[in-house]
């Protein structure tokens, strides 16, 4: 397992492959991916059980990781690589024809890692939870299906309906996540639907939710183990990670303005700037 000054180095090179994947591409989704860096980071070289030389989308014997909010795969893309799914030059196809790495995690490559084709927002919750369920049809008591969810994603209805499902099949072996970063493609979230307290919610769909802050890795790391420790209570996991959108990046910090934005070379250089560099290198 990764230090936390491991992981620490990790997200900074991450959130260096997300800018430069957007900036190479001219298009894509900075924001969020800048806001989940240090959430993947801690799961896939501190959390998961897998093994990326040997994986397969069955998910036998390894966790499964969906992520729902499908438009951030720069960020999957790079943790992806990182962890050894497939080689981090691979980095600079983002966005091509005929790319493994599209827009939103496909499978029709048969991309390392990637269990579900996601993007189309509500989805990927239904997906982690059908995951869950089958581990526990076929009897596995030492996985897990993890699932990152956004907040502005969080008004489509399906997330709900998978929170009740889950809750009815007592998953106590789902832990889901969400970005809490109060922003969505047309602004704040609380000026789009008026979602009101989405901890709170999720407590009244009788989940087990976990408040922390998506930044500290100290935090995010004892809030997954919190997450595992719940196995065996019947009931699934959220954990609300509080986070800034483009965090990293002081023009990109705070504002729905980089949801989908892709940054100019130089905005990129000053990006980078800012982010400073690290021994794993750039791709």
């Amino acid at each position: 397992m990764a230090t936390i000054e491991e992981l620490k180095t990790i997200a900074t090179q991450v959130r260096r492959d997300i800018v430069r994947q957007v900036t190479g591409a001219k298009s894509g989704h900075p924001g969020g991916s800048m806001s989940s860096a240090d959430i993947l980071t801690a799961l896939y070289f501190n959390v998961m059980k897998q093994d990326p030389e040997h994986w397969t989308r069955d998910a036998k014997g390894q966790d499964a990781f969906i992520l729902s909010a499908g438009h951030i795969s720069p960020l999957m893309y790079s943790v992806l690589a990182r962890r050894g799914y497939f080689p981090v030059s691979e980095l600079a196809t983002f966005r091509q024809f005929g790319s493994k790495l599209q827009g939103h995690p496909s499978v029709e490559h048969g991309l390392k890692g990637v269990f579900q084709a996601t993007g189309s927002l509500g989805q990927g919750l239904s997906a982690a939870a059908g995951i869950a369920l089958g581990k526990k049809l076929d009897g596995e008591n030492d996985t897990f299906s993890y699932v990152l969810c956004g907040d502005g994603e969080s008004e489509e209805g399906q997330i709900w309906e998978a929170g009740m499902f889950a809750v009815y099949n007592k998953l106590d072996n789902l832990i889901a996540m969400t970005d809490w970063n109060g922003q969505q493609i047309d602004g704040p979230v609380t000026s789009v639907s008026g979602q009101g307290d989405l901890a709170a919610k999720w407590r009244a769909f009788d989940w087990n939710v976990i408040e922390a802050d998506g930044h500290d890795m100290a935090a995010i790391l004892d809030a997954l183990a919190r997450a595992k420790a719940n196995r065996g209570t019947g009931k699934p996991t959220m954990i609300m990670f509080r986070t800034d959108m483009g965090h990293g990046v002081d023009f990109m910090a705070g504002t729905h303005k980089w949801h989908g934005k892709a940054p100019s070379q130089e905005q990129c250089d000053e990006a980078l700037a800012q982010l400073g560099t690290t021994p794993l290198g750039d791709y």
